[in-house]
């Protein structure tokens, strides 16, 4: 009988690909009982594109380092929506990163990096005031 091996991890930019699939995921299945999950949205500003491609995005107003996912709904708090930048476990920020993070709290807005799905559902839940249910 032949062994199959595990596995392993996915690193670098499928294991964020992953990480926000799983929270995307998680928000669906709990827009019953948090209507506002529903406005959770992707910005589509990483990955490899052709050039041309690029220029387009870049000509459309796609801006390097938007954090990965935005929940535009106030809260309690007083924020005016959560912005989450995702990480893999040993990830980095970058500069272009930190910055868009810096200047959307400095807005109003609560922006935070999230290392691993279950960070960045905390990270909802305690933001919408609910229970994180993981």
């Amino acid at each position: 009988m032949r062994r199959t091996r595990k596995p392993a991890p996915r690193r670098g930019r499928n294991a964020e690909h992953d990480i926000q699939c799983a929270v995307v995921q998680w928000a669906t299945l709990h827009e019953r009982d948090e209507p506002r999950l529903k406005l959770l949205f992707a910005i589509p500003s990483g990955g490899a594109r052709s050039v041309i491609t690029g220029a387009r995005l870049k000509a459309e107003g796609t801006k390097r380092g938007l954090p990965d996912l935005c929940l535009p709904a106030p809260n309690t708090a007083g924020y005016l929506g959560l912005w989450l930048e995702l990480k893999a476990p040993g990830g980095r920020v970058s500069p272009e990163q930190q910055w868009w993070i810096d200047r959307l709290n400095v807005q109003g807005y609560h922006a935070v990096v999230c290392t691993g799905w279950v960070a960045a559902v905390q990270a909802i839940a305690n933001y919408l005031g609910m229970e994180s249910r993981v």
